[in-house]
Protein backbone atom coordinates (compact mmCIF):
# COMPACT_ATOMS: atom_id res chain seq x y z
CA UNK A 1 0.00 0.00 0.00
CA UNK A 2 1.36 3.08 -1.02
CA UNK A 3 2.07 6.59 1.49
CA UNK A 4 -1.05 8.45 0.07
CA UNK A 5 -3.28 5.19 0.23
CA UNK A 6 -2.66 5.08 4.10
CA UNK A 7 -3.07 8.77 4.33
CA UNK A 8 -6.18 8.26 2.82
CA UNK A 9 -7.54 5.09 5.26
CA UNK A 10 -6.19 7.00 8.58
CA UNK A 11 -8.39 10.18 7.56
CA UNK A 12 -11.78 7.75 7.10
CA UNK A 13 -10.57 6.35 10.66
CA UNK A 14 -10.09 9.43 12.20
CA UNK A 15 -13.70 10.88 10.87
CA UNK A 16 -15.87 8.00 11.34
CA UNK A 17 -19.64 8.47 9.46
CA UNK A 18 -22.46 9.07 11.78
CA UNK A 19 -24.12 5.89 12.10
CA UNK A 20 -27.96 6.90 11.19
CA UNK A 21 -27.41 9.57 8.59
CA UNK A 22 -23.50 8.70 7.05
CA UNK A 23 -22.05 12.29 7.93
CA UNK A 24 -18.89 13.01 10.05
CA UNK A 25 -19.91 12.00 13.52
CA UNK A 26 -18.66 14.72 16.00
CA UNK A 27 -15.55 14.93 17.76
CA UNK A 28 -16.02 12.90 21.24
CA UNK A 29 -16.37 15.08 24.44
CA UNK A 30 -15.90 14.17 27.90
CA UNK A 31 -16.22 17.00 30.39
CA UNK A 32 -16.96 16.90 33.86
CA UNK A 33 -15.61 20.10 34.92
CA UNK A 34 -18.18 22.24 35.30
CA UNK A 35 -21.80 21.95 35.28
CA UNK A 36 -22.67 23.24 31.92
CA UNK A 37 -19.48 20.70 30.38
CA UNK A 38 -21.74 17.88 31.92
CA UNK A 39 -24.46 19.04 30.17
CA UNK A 40 -22.50 19.47 26.87
CA UNK A 41 -21.18 16.28 26.88
CA UNK A 42 -24.38 14.45 27.81
CA UNK A 43 -26.03 15.57 24.70
CA UNK A 44 -22.62 14.76 22.44
CA UNK A 45 -22.77 11.39 23.93
CA UNK A 46 -26.58 11.31 22.61
CA UNK A 47 -24.86 12.73 19.21
CA UNK A 48 -22.69 9.70 19.08
CA UNK A 49 -25.19 7.43 19.93
CA UNK A 50 -22.82 6.33 23.19
CA UNK A 51 -25.95 5.87 25.19
CA UNK A 52 -24.25 4.00 28.11
CA UNK A 53 -22.09 6.93 28.16
CA UNK A 54 -24.64 9.36 28.23
CA UNK A 55 -26.73 7.51 31.02
CA UNK A 56 -23.04 7.29 33.27
CA UNK A 57 -23.56 11.08 33.88
CA UNK A 58 -26.58 11.32 36.02
CA UNK A 59 -26.18 10.04 39.65
CA UNK A 60 -26.20 6.75 40.82
CA UNK A 61 -29.10 7.04 42.67
CA UNK A 62 -30.96 8.99 40.25
CA UNK A 63 -30.02 7.04 37.20
CA UNK A 64 -32.64 5.92 35.02
CA UNK A 65 -33.49 2.64 34.13
CA UNK A 66 -30.93 1.89 30.82
CA UNK A 67 -32.79 -0.14 29.14
CA UNK A 68 -35.48 2.36 29.36
CA UNK A 69 -33.27 5.01 28.54
CA UNK A 70 -31.53 3.73 25.54
CA UNK A 71 -35.26 3.19 24.01
CA UNK A 72 -35.96 6.30 25.12
CA UNK A 73 -33.24 7.40 22.29
CA UNK A 74 -33.95 4.99 19.56
CA UNK A 75 -35.50 7.27 16.90
CA UNK A 76 -33.02 10.23 17.41
CA UNK A 77 -30.74 10.43 14.87
CA UNK A 78 -29.05 13.74 15.90
CA UNK A 79 -29.37 16.82 18.59
CA UNK A 80 -28.82 20.85 18.62
CA UNK A 81 -28.01 22.10 21.54
CA UNK A 82 -28.32 25.69 23.07
CA UNK A 83 -27.10 25.91 26.79
CA UNK A 84 -27.99 29.35 28.93
CA UNK A 85 -25.96 30.84 31.60
CA UNK A 86 -25.94 27.69 35.09
CA UNK A 87 -27.02 28.83 38.29
CA UNK A 88 -25.48 27.10 41.31
CA UNK A 89 -25.43 27.40 45.22
CA UNK A 90 -24.23 25.42 48.22
CA UNK A 91 -25.42 23.21 51.07
CA UNK A 92 -23.95 21.41 53.53
CA UNK A 93 -21.22 20.36 51.62
CA UNK A 94 -22.35 19.65 48.24
CA UNK A 95 -22.88 22.57 45.09
CA UNK A 96 -25.82 22.22 43.19
CA UNK A 97 -25.99 24.06 39.55
CA UNK A 98 -28.79 24.30 37.35
CA UNK A 99 -28.43 24.50 33.66
CA UNK A 100 -31.03 26.05 31.37
CA UNK A 101 -31.31 24.19 28.20
CA UNK A 102 -33.15 24.15 24.50
CA UNK A 103 -32.94 21.48 22.41
CA UNK A 104 -33.73 20.42 18.92
CA UNK A 105 -33.88 16.85 18.18
CA UNK A 106 -34.02 15.18 15.07
CA UNK A 107 -35.51 12.12 14.30
CA UNK A 108 -34.21 9.18 12.08
CA UNK A 109 -37.23 9.64 9.07
CA UNK A 110 -35.74 13.41 9.16
CA UNK A 111 -38.54 15.38 11.61
CA UNK A 112 -37.67 17.20 14.37
CA UNK A 113 -38.96 18.22 17.93
CA UNK A 114 -37.69 20.98 20.23
CA UNK A 115 -37.84 20.79 23.86
CA UNK A 116 -36.62 23.36 26.52
CA UNK A 117 -36.19 23.44 30.37
CA UNK A 118 -33.43 22.78 33.21
CA UNK A 119 -31.24 20.41 34.14
CA UNK A 120 -30.12 20.28 37.99
CA UNK A 121 -26.68 18.73 38.87
CA UNK A 122 -24.47 18.05 42.26
CA UNK A 123 -21.13 17.63 43.59
CA UNK A 124 -20.52 16.76 47.33
CA UNK A 125 -16.79 18.45 47.96
CA UNK A 126 -14.14 17.11 46.31
CA UNK A 127 -11.99 17.63 49.35
CA UNK A 128 -13.83 15.53 51.77
CA UNK A 129 -14.64 12.72 49.31
CA UNK A 130 -12.58 9.78 51.26
CA UNK A 131 -13.95 6.41 49.72
CA UNK A 132 -13.89 5.13 45.96
CA UNK A 133 -15.19 5.34 43.68
CA UNK A 134 -14.60 9.56 43.47
CA UNK A 135 -18.32 11.26 42.70
CA UNK A 136 -17.39 14.19 40.06
CA UNK A 137 -20.52 16.46 38.90
CA UNK A 138 -23.62 14.64 37.59
CA UNK A 139 -27.14 14.80 36.52
CA UNK A 140 -29.88 14.75 39.25
CA UNK A 141 -32.79 15.96 37.28
CA UNK A 142 -33.77 17.06 33.88
CA UNK A 143 -37.05 18.60 33.68
CA UNK A 144 -37.44 19.56 29.99
CA UNK A 145 -40.62 20.42 27.97
CA UNK A 146 -42.16 20.70 24.37
CA UNK A 147 -41.01 23.63 23.01
CA UNK A 148 -41.92 25.50 19.85
CA UNK A 149 -39.73 28.07 18.12
CA UNK A 150 -36.29 29.03 17.15
CA UNK A 151 -33.84 27.38 19.93
CA UNK A 152 -32.61 30.85 20.91
CA UNK A 153 -36.21 32.12 21.57
CA UNK A 154 -37.20 28.71 24.11
CA UNK A 155 -34.28 28.64 25.94
CA UNK A 156 -35.02 29.58 29.36
CA UNK A 157 -32.80 32.73 30.64
CA UNK A 158 -32.65 30.94 34.24
CA UNK A 159 -33.66 27.64 36.11
CA UNK A 160 -35.75 29.60 38.73
CA UNK A 161 -38.65 30.88 36.11
CA UNK A 162 -38.76 27.24 34.62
Amino acid sequence: MNRLSLILAASFLSFPAHPQSGQEEPRYIDNRSTATDVVRSFYNAINRHEYLRAWSYFHEPERPDLESFIKGYADTASVRLEIGNEGSEGAAGTVYWTVPVAIEATHGNGTSASFAGCYTLSQSNPAVQATPPFQPIGIRKGEIRGASGPLEDILPSSCQEN
